[in-house]
């Protein structure tokens, strides 16, 4: 199924498919980008494609935000070279937070791009998910889902070790 095949508002089967419609949300971002995950070894976070997708994003717009919750932040810090480094470029724009352990029994993932667009992964270890366009009511939704699981959250990721 290419980019073009790919149809919001059903559900859709597969690890290619699912990287390719993050990219179509991802894309739609302006302003806000909140992404939930349980530690992005899905999703083609790694890829520097990824990369150049948020990158745009937080370049584009002075007052662009993007938000971030892990359960799990090692892949992040030690597989995500590209990703990680926008911290540094873009750390007044960037927040990456670690649940606590009581967030960690969620097994579901999610983007919302700017209150409007989103790609809904169902269950973690299936390649199942759905994508919209346009649909705030979902959007509010899952939004309320993502400040659930930041009042989960423990410190905020730092590109910088503090030690004595």
């Amino acid at each position: 199924m290419s980019d073009a095949e790919l149809k919001p508002n059903t559900v859709i089967l597969g690890e290619r498919n699912y990287s390719a419609a993050l990219d179509l949300v991802i894309a739609r971002a302006t302003n806000e980008l909140l992404i939930f995950d349980q530690d992005l070894k899905q999703g083609d976070y790694a890829s520097a494609h990824r990369f150049e997708l948020i990158k745009q994003f937080l370049s584009a717009n002075p007052l662009s935000k993007l938000t971030i919750i892990l359960q799990n932040t090692d892949f992040f810090v030690n597989k995500c070279p590209l990703f990680f480094d926008l911290l540094s470029t873009y750390g007044h724009k960037v927040t990456v937070y670690e649940t606590s352990n009581a967030a960690k029994i969620a097994k579901d993932c999610f983007v919302i791009a700017d209150k409007q667009h989103y790609c809904r992964r169902f269950h973690i270890d299936q390649a199942r998910f759905k994508f919209a366009f346009d649909d705030a009511e979902e959007c509010a939704s899952l939004r309320m889902r993502f400040d659930e699981l930041l009042d989960e959250t423990t410190e905020a990721v730092s590109v910088s070790k503090l030690g004595l």
